[in-house]
């Protein structure tokens, strides 16, 4: 079975604009995923070469970023091929995987920000246990053990949206998502199912959410009684509450936009705010964290300095 996405017939002049400028938003797009690599590659590069960086801190940034690269490659191969394509298919075992994908990179980002969040915890209200509880083995078991959770959580919503029979093979977003494939159903009654669990698993990261803002309670009463807690927060935690606040506006903007329904917006604009999540947080997170963790923004200065010193050399 396939699944095409098209335009609604009062969209085809949209289409027709968009046809006239696809080779335009294709070197665009194809150059927004290029810098999404580099940026991600870039520091899980420096950080697994430097000893120095083989901290719990750092290794969640690096699991960040791996999250990162996987969820982008769920999406932006396929749309850069629809974007030289004349006809936009896609298989439906295709679009559940990249249903499955999507969700899974979202859902993790979730769990990665919720123990990062711990980590700060431990290290500014009780920094003598922070090694003991926070060692480097522990950290890489539990970053493995959240993003697989989270992957069987996705995957059983991904089973039961499987099990649908469709009656429509048209698609109203660049890339498929779980609530949509659930309303192309034959029969409406069968999503029950469906929309009980998915309701489960907004309930799981909700109260992932709920913890984040626990922690940082606990963290900020901390702080306001040591300059060098407030120094500490500055330095470690603000980078980690701005990629939070641009991952968690990126979602609502785009949850709400799709569950109130957007049909007299704009085809750019919806397609804008449906792609927000898989742009502004893969290029944002490692641009804040390179620049405002010392350890990382000082290696990054080193590796440019020596390229500088070997290119001068020739």
């Amino acid at each position: 079975m396939l699944l095409l996405s098209v335009p609604d017939r009062g969209e085809r002049r949209t289409e027709t604009r968009y046809s006239d400028h696809r080779f335009v938003l294709f070197f665009l797009s194809l150059l927004c995923y290029c810098i999404i690599c580099l940026l991600n590659v870039s520091l899980i590069v420096i950080i697994i070469l430097d000893s120095n960086l083989h901290e719990s801190m750092y290794i969640l940034l690096c699991v960040f970023c791996m999250n990162a690269l996987y969820g982008t490659a769920g999406f932006f191969p396929k749309f850069l091929w629809d974007l030289l394509s004349d006809v936009h298919l896609i298989s439906y075992y295709g679009c559940l995987i990249q249903t499955q994908v999507i969700y899974s990179f979202v859902c993790g980002e979730l769990s990665i920000l919720a123990l990062m969040a711990y980590d700060r915890y431990v290290a500014i209200c009780q920094p003598l246990k922070y090694h003991s509880i926070m060692s480097k083995q522990r950290v890489i078991r539990f970053a493995c053990f959240l993003w697989f959770t989270t992957f069987c959580i996705v995957a059983v919503n991904t089973f039961l949206t499987s099990r649908l029979k469709l009656c429509s093979p048209y698609l109203s977003r660049l890339f498929c998502v779980n609530w949509s494939i659930v309303q192309l159903a034959c029969f409406p009654a069968q999503t029950i199912v469906n929309g009980i669990f998915a309701n489960i698993t907004i309930i799981i990261y909700l109260l992932h959410g709920v913890f984040i803002v626990w922690s940082y309670m606990y963290i900020i009463q901390t702080c306001v009684k040591s300059i060098e807690n407030r120094a500490k927060f500055m330095q470690t935690c603000v980078p980690h509450l701005v990629s939070l606040f641009t991952f968690v506006v990126a979602i609502l903007t785009d949850v709400i936009s799709m569950r109130l329904g957007s049909k007299e917006l704009p085809r750019t604009l919806q397609n804008f705010i449906a792609l927000e999540f898989l742009v502004i947080p893969p290029i944002m997170n490692p641009l804040i964290y390179g620049f405002k963790l010392t350890k990382i923004r000082k290696k990054l200065y080193s590796v440019m300095w020596q390229h500088y010193q070997s290119v001068n050399l020739f």
